[in-house]
């Protein structure tokens, strides 16, 4: 017949080189999804190894009538600590007065928001609650982010924000008993916030 497709040999020349193609690209995506599973994992271990207290991807207050969510606050010897974590590959190109961010990477250039005024919101919002202990907080990007003009204010790189947060565990500070009815007012929130808007709710 005019125009069909021989399959008497094994099939069309082309099918066997994108079959094996396809199952090289579904491999890969699987193994890298796989490895920032495990990257998580380890920064979420190495996290709750050195500090007195960890809550992790939750909603509070934000003292507006509505809700802001956190990613890591952490309670440690000097206070609490809020994080941020991005991962993003390339050199990193912003500050305070750009509204956009540029990653330029060998292949490709790309802008995200600028992740400065989102932090200093869950900064505020934890202060709300915990007015009476030090409460401060870093954009922490991941080591395949590259700042060859400098670091902006509240921005830090991950692997050295660990590094630091497990020195001051070693040196057994504890926090005192004022951060910790602080933390458990903040945990508390934490907790009431969840029970009403259960996941899958909005928040900023």
């Amino acid at each position: 017949m005019a125009g069909s497709v021989n399959w008497t040999a094994g099939g069309p020349e082309w099918f066997l080189p994108a079959a094996i193609g396809l199952v090289v690209l579904i491999a890969g995506g699987v193994a890298w999804w796989r490895l920032l599973q495990r990257r998580r994992r380890d920064i979420d271990r190495r996290l709750r190894e050195a500090c007195r207290g960890v809550l992790a991807n939750f909603v509070i207050p934000d003292g507006n009538g509505e809700e802001i969510q956190v990613q890591y606050a952490l309670l440690t010897g000097r206070g609490i600590l809020v994080v941020d974590i991005k991962d993003v590959e390339g050199h990193v190109f912003g500050s305070e007065a750009m509204q956009d961010w540029t990653v330029i990477a060998d292949d490709r250039r790309f802008t995200f928001a600028n992740p400065q005024p989102g932090l200093w919101d869950r900064i505020a919002a934890v202060k709300r609650l915990a007015p009476e202990i030090p409460v401060t907080g870093y954009v922490a990007f991941t080591g395949r982010a590259r700042f060859t003009k400098g670091q902006p204010r509240s921005v830090a790189l991950l692997e050295p924000l660990l590094q630091e947060l497990e020195k001051e565990a070693g040196t057994g500070r504890q926090p005192g008993d004022g951060y910790l009815a602080a933390w458990d007012r903040l945990r508390q929130a934490a907790l009431t916030a969840r029970l009403d808007h259960p996941p899958g709710s909005a928040a900023r």
